[in-house]
């Protein structure tokens, strides 16, 4: 089985971490897909997110790691992936991805919905940006990759 797990993953943070961890244990190979919105503000190019995630990619060998724009479930089918993964932190998390579950279903595409775990059911990109923009420690909230990448870029922005 291959599975999608899209976003934005503006940064990457240890929460997306553990769900790819987690996800590519399932499945046969997981595409990570980078969803390019060039109507948003991004810290990260969508070039250097998939690089990130292409190195974690590497690590577990049935990981890769592609920039998309456009509709998730067109791009999972050029991909010929047949399930997407989504995760979950919370019940609004489930509120939000329901009706987009059933859309895509509709369309030939299931949903595969992993719980976050505990200890990262709290963190989120726009967290991160929050806390970095604050010139606060990230250590505990992105993996030493990406913290490599974005510590210059808070350094450089007007606290």
């Amino acid at each position: 089985m291959k599975a999608l797990y899209p976003g934005s993953f503006d940064p990457p943070h240890l929460g997306h971490l553990d769900l790819i961890r987690r996800a590519a244990a399932q499945v046969d190979h997981l595409v990570v897909g980078v969803a390019l919105n060039p109507d948003k503000q991004s810290l990260l190019s969508v070039d250097q997110r998939v690089a990130l995630l292409a190195a974690l990619g590497r690590e577990l060998g049935n990981v890769s790691a592609v920039a998309y724009q456009g509709a998730t479930v067109t791009f999972a089918k050029t991909q010929k992936c047949t399930v997407l993964v989504r995760g979950l932190r919370n019940a609004a998390d489930l509120d939000a991805e329901f009706g987009m579950a059933q859309v895509n279903r509709a369309n030939g595409l299931d949903t595969l919905f992993l719980v976050a775990d505990a200890a990262q059911q709290h963190l989120s990109s726009r967290l991160v940006k929050l806390v970095g923009a604050a010139g606060l420690s990230l250590d505990a909230l992105v993996p030493p990759a990406v913290l490599a990448v974005v510590t210059p870029i808070f350094a450089r922005k007007p606290g």
